[in-house]
């Protein structure tokens, strides 16, 4: 359970797709001016990562991975097929997206249309892709684990965007000066909320000392003490030798 809650915040405030490796940048950019397009936009990044990374996952354990395909038999444990996860990754990418693409245009129209050529390119946005293979560079080890990485991965991205969004529609009536208005100022509040999502990071490291070099350091705490205690009878003599000596 603690291992699901650190991957939890820590895909969604340390390791954030736009904030952290600056991935999905384009969508980030292009679909925040305003809070409604913004909030389709994340939930639909939020489905195609929460279903497509277990679901590579489950592609890259049992097929991509030398010796995957064990469970056909021995003669199988030789081969490799890791040559073809960017193909299946982006394959299975492209069926989420053209699913969602299907339901947000039969029940929402209006928001099919705000969102235009940026929500089939979900199909080809680097965040989305990235989840995946992050997913395979850090052999995250369960089903489970993954669904926890692609959901709290699409939360992360989905924040960024919606706190953008926000941000810009309420500058949108500050007197911002002229060479920094549109992308310019949106590139430095970006910048300082990556600072600010960085700092959650203490959450996590702030307990990680280990139990042995606590030990350790009490140990010479009690031999420097035992080494005080034997020192202090001798001391005591040779004081009371001297002053006997003055009188």
């Amino acid at each position: 359970m603690l291992e699901h809650l650190e991957l939890f915040f820590k895909s969604i405030f340390i390791d954030n797709m736009v904030f952290a490796v600056f991935l999905g940048m384009c969508s980030y950019l292009a679909v925040s001016k305003k809070v409604a397009t913004a909030v389709g936009l994340g939930a639909a990044v939020i489905f195609v990562l929460a279903v497509t990374v277990p679901l590579n996952w489950l592609l890259d354990q049992y097929l991509l991975q030398p010796g995957a395909l064990s469970w056909l038999g021995e003669e199988y444990a030789s081969y490799d097929l890791s040559f073809l996860s960017f193909i299946l990754f982006i394959a299975t990418i492209a069926t989420m997206v053209q699913l969602v693409e299907i339901v947000v245009e039969k029940f929402s129209p209006s928001l099919y249309n705000s969102l235009g050529i940026f929500l089939p390119l979900i199909a080809v946005n680097c965040a989305i892709l990235g989840g995946s293979l992050f997913m395979q560079a850090r052999e995250i080890p369960s089903l489970g684990l993954a669904f926890n990485y692609g959901l709290s991965s699409g939360i992360g991205w989905f924040l960024a965007i919606l706190a953008i969004a926000a941000i810009r529609e309420k500058i949108r009536y500050s007197a911002v000066p002229v060479p920094l208005r549109g992308l310019g100022i949106t590139f430095i509040i970006t910048g300082l909320m990556g600072i600010g999502f960085q700092s959650f990071g203490g959450m996590l490291t702030g307990d990680n000392e280990p139990p042995a070099a606590t030990e350790e350091v009490v140990e010479v705490i009690e031999t420097e003490q035992i080494k005080e205690d034997s020192e202090d009878p001798i001391e005591t003599e040779e004081s009371i030798e001297v002053i006997a000596g003055i009188d």
